[in-house]
This record gives C-alpha cells, structure tokens and sequence, in this order.
C-alpha cells in the first residue's frame, strides 16, 4: 500500500505542517512499492537506451522519464514526446523551442537525444538525476491529491531556486515562468492578476508581471529568488490569495444558492 502524503489543512498552516513533516513523509513516500519499484527499473535500464524511439516505447521508462518533468499526463502521446526529443533544443524551430510550455524543452534538454555530443542517458549520474527529479514531483502530485495549492507551492519552491541561479536571466527568466503552466499559476495569484490575462499581447504581460512582482513582492531581479526567504514570501503570499480566492467563490456560490432556495416556492 503506497504512502499517502498527510495534509491536515490547506493555505498557510497546512504549508507550515507539511514543511514540519516534510522529511519523514517524504522518506516513507519514496519508500513505496510503485515508486521504488519504477525508481529501481529506470536506474538500471536507462543506460542501455540511446534514441528516442527506445524510451518512448517502454512505458515504465518513459513514465518516469515524463513524471520527472511535470509532463506525466503525456504519457499516450508517445508520437509528441518523441518528435521533443529527437528535434533537441539547438534549432529555434526544433519542436521543444515552438511548443508554450517550457516543460518540453528541459526535456529534452536534460535527455540530449537530438544534441550532436549524443544523449546524456550515459552519462554518470543521470539515471539518479533523473529518478531524484522523479520522487519530488511524484511527492508534489500527491500532496495535489489533497490540496493543487499546496503542489503548486511545493513545486515554485524547487523550480525558482533553480531558475534564480541562472545567472543575467533578464526578461529570458520572466518569459519562462509565464510559459510554464505552474509557475505561471503561482505568480498570477500572487500578483492578483486578473482571469483572462494570458490573452494580452506577450510584451504587455511581461510588463504587468516585472511591475506589479516589484511593487507587491519587492522583486525586481529573480535572481533574488535565489533566497529561500525571498520564495518563501512570494509562497505565502500565493497561499494566502489563493485561500482569498477560494473563500470569495464559495461565498459567491452560497449566495447564489440561498437566492435560488428562497424563490424556489414562488414558482
């Protein structure tokens, strides 16, 4: 029987509990027989593959290969994935660089299949690279099964400390947290931006993130967000608004309802 992650609440003090507890759940999650069974599997296997066309057609493989990336919903669409790996990420028209969300072109760069050096799958380190980025996201999800606003912070956690590193971003970095569906989801809400946003012209947005990110975050370069005091502000933030966002719903929807129990006899 697999780990369920224990989430007591949502919003801020269900992030509190699980930062308190994250170790232990995350060791007895990892512990689990459908993880470390596909952990086991994929770290003596992937040596042995060397085109696209292998991972792709082994599904326990590819499940994990997916999984590490965010894109485990993929995984039938085994035609797509293999046209991201092969086309690389050294073309600007290669697949990877066209597609919005820029889960595609972490994997296939981390997996190089269409690089001319070959594909890193034999490289040292790279079955365990790999099956690490696995469990946490695994962890992510099922925490998700609980509580998408508390995946969703996990997930900004991990993915803006490594954002932040990346030196001299400039707008490169704005423009890959708003072509990649989570982190895009944490910083609208942090932000208070509006439903419908994403349908303004792309330089318009950009500018609305980098102002409002150092009006109401103090943000002006991700670079900070090398900081975990820094992430751990734009978190909380985002729990908070998005309890904000869930109350103001369900009021909306009692009201509606009462309006709709009270002309019930009239009809």
């Amino acid at each position: 029987m697999s780990f369920q992650p224990i989430v007591p609440s949502g919003g801020l003090g269900g992030w509190v509990f699980l930062n308190a507890t994250m170790d232990a759940q995350r060791k007895a999650f990892d512990a689990g027989p459908r993880i470390s069974s596909d952990t086991a599997y994929f770290e003596a296997r992937i040596r042995d593959i060397s085109t696209a066309e292998e991972l792709v057609n082994d599904r326990r493989l590819l499940r994990v290969a997916l999984g590490a990336f965010g894109l485990q919903d993929d995984i039938d669409s085994r035609f797509l994935i293999r046209k991201v790996l092969e086309g690389g990420t050294a073309d600007p028209d290669a697949l990877a660089n066209r597609l919005t969300d820029r889960r595609y072109k972490d994997l296939a760069d981390a997996f190089g299949f269409g690089a001319t050096g070959g594909p890193e799958t034999q490289s040292p380190g790279f079955g365990k690279d790999i099956v690490d980025l696995f469990r946490r996201r695994s962890f992510e999800n099922a925490v998700g099964e609980s509580d998408q606003g508390l995946r969703l912070a996990l997930n900004a956690q991990r993915e803006l400390a490594i954002l932040a590193n990346d030196t001299g971003q400039g707008d490169t970095g704005w423009l890959r947290i708003m072509g990649t569906p989570p982190l895009r989801k944490v910083f609208e809400t942090a932000l208070g931006l509006p439903d419908g946003f994403a349908q303004l012209d792309l330089d318009r947005q950009l500018d609305v993130f980098k102002a409002r990110a150092a009006d109401r975050l103090g943000i002006t370069d991700l670079r900070q967000l090398a900081d975990e005091g820094e992430r751990d502000k734009l978190v909380e933030r985002f729990l908070l608004q998005d309890q904000i966002r869930g109350i103001t719903v369900q009021s909306s929807s009692a009201i509606a309802l009462t309006l709709l129990q009270a002309v019930q006899p009239f009809r």
